[in-house]
C-alpha cells in the first residue's frame, strides 16, 4: 500500500488587507450621494485624507455640497496644478542633471512631455484643487481635498459666492495661471504690474534668471553666508598675526 504523503509546503503569503477608514469612506459616499455622476473619482487613504474629483461644470456645486450639506464651513485654500512637464527640464537641477549624465558617459535626459496626474487622475493639463473642512465639532473634525479638470477655455465657476475666502486665491490663480472664474467680484492683479504679459506659474513660462545662470547644484557650489573661507597661501588665519 502506498504511503500517505502529507503536503508540507508553506501556504503562499496572503496580501495584507488594506486598512479601512470608515469615517473618510462616509465622506466620499456623501459627495457621491449629493452630486451623483458629477463625481468623477474618489480616493481614500486611511488615516490620511480623502480626495474627490468632480466634473468641471459641478465645481461650484461641489463647494455648495461641502459647505451647506456636509458642514465643511472652513475654507483652507484653492489653487491650480499645471501637470505639463516643464519643456526646460527641472530648471533648478538642470545643471546637476547634465553634469551627472556627463560623468556617467550618458546623454543628458530629455524632458518628458507626458501628463502624469496625481490622486484621482485627470484628463486635462490644468486642474483645480481646494481644501475645505468641518472644524466645528470637537472630536469630529474632518477635511476633504476637492479637484476638477479645467477645460480648454480655462473658465470655471467661482467659489466666492459659497466661500468668501476664495476671493484672493482665485485672483492669484487668474494672475499666475490664466484661469477665469465666472462670478468672481473682481479679478485683478495682486503681485504683477497690470501690463505684465504671461502667467509665471505655467510650466512653459521661462525662468530667465535660471537660463542666464543655471542653479549651481553640485556643479558650482558657492559658500553659504557665514562659512569660513579657506585662507589663501601666505595669509594668516583669522586671529593670527594681529598687532
Amino acid at each position: 500500500m502506498a504511503e500517505d504523503v502529507t503536503d508540507t509546503a508553506e501556504p503562499a503569503d496572503e496580501a495584507p488587507e488594506a486598512p479601512v477608514d470608515e469615517a473618510r469612506e462616509r465622506i466620499a459616499e456623501a459627495f457621491r450621494a449629493e452630486l451623483g455622476d458629477a463625481v468623477e473619482a474618489t480616493e481614500v487613504q486611511a488615516g490620511r485624507d480623502v480626495w474627490v474629483r468632480v466634473r468641471t461644470d459641478a465645481w461650484r456645486a461641489a463647494a455648495e455640497a461641502a459647505r451647506n450639506s456636509l458642514g465643511a464651513r472652513y475654507f483652507c485654500f484653492l489653487s491650480v496644478i499645471d501637470w505639463l512637464p516643464s519643456p526646460f527640464g527641472r530648471s533648478m537641477d538642470a545643471a546637476v542633471d547634465v553634469e551627472l549624465a556627463r560623468r556617467a558617459g550618458e546623454e543628458p535626459p530629455v524632458p518628458s512631455t507626458e501628463l502624469a496626474h496625481g490622486v484621482t487622475g485627470g484628463a486635462t493639463r490644468f486642474q483645480l484643487l481646494a481644501r475645505v473642512a468641518d472644524v466645528g465639532r470637537p472630536g469630529e473634525h474632518w477635511g476633504v481635498t476637492l479637484k476638477a479638470d479645467v477645460g480648454d477655455d480655462l473658465t470655471v465657476d467661482s467659489w466666492v459666492p459659497v466661500y468668501a475666502g476664495a476671493d484672493w486665491h482665485e485672483r492669484e490663480a487668474w494672475e499666475m495661471f490664466g484661469l477665469t472664474f465666472t462670478g468672481h467680484p473682481g479679478l485683478r492683479h495682486m503681485y504683477l504690474p497690470s501690463d505684465f504679459e504671461g502667467h509665471p506659474l505655467r510650466k512653459e513660462f521661462p525662468l530667465l534668471a535660471r537660463m542666464v545662470k543655471p542653479w549651481p547644484g553640485i556643479v558650482d557650489v558657492e559658500p553659504m553666508p557665514g562659512d569660513d573661507a579657506e585662507p589663501a597661501d601666505g595669509e594668516a588665519a583669522d586671529g593670527e598675526g594681529d598687532s
